[in-house]
């Protein structure tokens, strides 16, 4: 069906100055402090359009210029069982996975999903350029699939401890390449090793938190609890890495109250991390707007221990104007830390209960409900949304034969820009599989 594209300008959250986007844009030129941009829609209540497939049913609220193939949506349901274990009468469950059941058909098994068909259709058709995004697995995942699927040309890079998480239910077209900072790096080196990698000639970067089209994408998960459940939730529990799930609920939240027909609720951002790596939630618990000291080599040791190590992000958008510390000065909230052990025992209630597996960092998230609800943090009444971020991988496994994409290039932790740069050349030009 014929698209026109989404109306919409960017607003930066330093200085509110009107910006038309070029589908590229991440930054205001004229911030002389770190600050996000906003997209600010032209249509204020939201028109639910199934006739566009998956997540592109909330185009209203998308920066998108086009439509890709493929697209699925998060889906939201009543809880019972899990509710009735925890005394809950009014659990909402948003799932972003594969659960044919309720629905839910994301390949990659991952909300990153929601990011991927945002940020790549928000793109210009023509770039001529190459797309470099960094992850610690689930967005790479989801960005591989998504850019083989339509033919965009992706350079995806992740830590190569973490490249277990790109596993596929066929092969990849040769327009995705990945590449790996080596063993015992983290989602930070692979974040310098993708800037890096952007100072080339022909490359863009996809930009993290400060794409609006990323946080947008993420956003679906609200508005499909709210246009589900017709109301906003009064409280919203995620685990999060870099928070920028967290900072995207909070502004689709804010949309649904200009909207005017979901209620007057701004959810509290109940939020976890994996101990022992806590950054956001030590600060927070501190008042504080700074993330605590942690030399690369303590990162790093912390990040070996962790389960969930999608959410290592060192370098999180806390801070900035905009940023997480900043959505939950204005909504109100908690920080929760969670041990292995005690997501790997709400894996298997959920599991139990629920029906499906969920990945790693959704058990985080799901352990975080379990503890609020036993220290009485949450009203049993309320109405609570439960972002299970990425789940049914197991099913999806058990339905093929996993694809196993090997890294096309592995860099070192010392590799020079000169060494990256000609690395990267000679990759694009013959495709060869090869380490520095």
């Amino acid at each position: 069906m014929s698209f026109k594209g989404t109306k919409y300008h960017l607003e930066s959250l330093c200085c509110r100055k009107k910006i038309e986007d070029t589908g590229v844009c991440l930054r205001c030129p004229g911030d002389e402090i770190p600050a996000l941009l906003r997209a600010i829609y032209d249509v204020k209540q939201i028109n639910i359009d199934n006739g566009l497939k998956g997540i592109y049913k909330f185009a209203d609220w998308l920066p998108i210029q086009r439509l890709l193939r493929g697209s699925a949506s998060p889906v939201t349901y009543k809880s019972t069982s899990l509710a009735k274990h925890l005394g809950l009468t009014n659990l909402y469950v948003t799932f972003s996975g594969f659960w044919p059941e309720k629905g839910a058909f994301m390949k990659s098994g991952s909300f990153k999903e929601c990011e991927a068909f945002s940020v790549c259709a928000r793109m210009p058709f023509d770039s001529g350029k190459t797309l470099v995004v960094a992850s610690a697995g689930n967005t790479a995942r989801a960005f591989a699939r998504i850019c083989s699927d339509n033919e965009i040309p992706v350079v995806i890079v992740i830590p190569e401890d973490n490249i277990k998480a790109l596993w596929f239910d066929s092969p990849l077209r040769d327009c995705v390449k990945i590449i790996a900072s080596a063993k015992g790096s983290d989602y930070f080196d692979a974040i310098f090793l993708s800037n890096v990698i952007c100072q080339m000639n022909g490359f863009m970067a996809e930009g993290g938190a400060f794409n609006v089209a990323r946080r947008d994408g993420m956003g679906t998960t609200v508005l499909s609890a709210a246009t589900t459940i017709g109301s906003i939730p009064e409280y919203y529990f995620q685990a999060v890495g870099s928070g920028t799930g967290a900072i995207a609920a909070w502004e689709a939240n804010l949309r649904l109250l200009e909207d005017g027909r979901f209620g007057s609720t701004k959810m509290k951002l109940m939020l976890s991390q994996n101990l022992p790596f806590v950054p956001m939630a030590e600060a927070w618990d501190n008042h504080s707007r700074t993330l605590p000291p942690m030399t690369d080599q303590e990162a790093r040791d912390m990040v070996e221990i962790i389960d969930a190590k999608v959410l290592s992000n060192r370098r999180p958008p806390y801070s900035l104007k905009g940023g997480l510390y900043d959505a939950m000065c204005d909504a109100g909230g908690a920080f929760y830390r969670v041990t292995n052990e005690k997501a790997k025992e709400a894996a298997q209630l959920f599991e139990n209960l629920e029906g499906n597996d969920v990945d790693i960092a959704a058990s985080v998230a799901v352990a975080s409900l379990i503890e609020a609800v036993e220290k009485g943090d949450v009203d049993k009444d309320a109405i609570i949304m439960l972002n299970i971020t990425g789940g049914g991988g197991n099913r999806l496994k058990q339905s093929c034969v996993p694809y196993f994409k090997k890294p096309d290039l592995v860099f070192s932790i010392e590799a020079t820009e000169a060494e990256v740069h000609a690395g990267v050349e000679k990759m694009i030009i013959d495709s060869l599989t090869y380490h520095i």
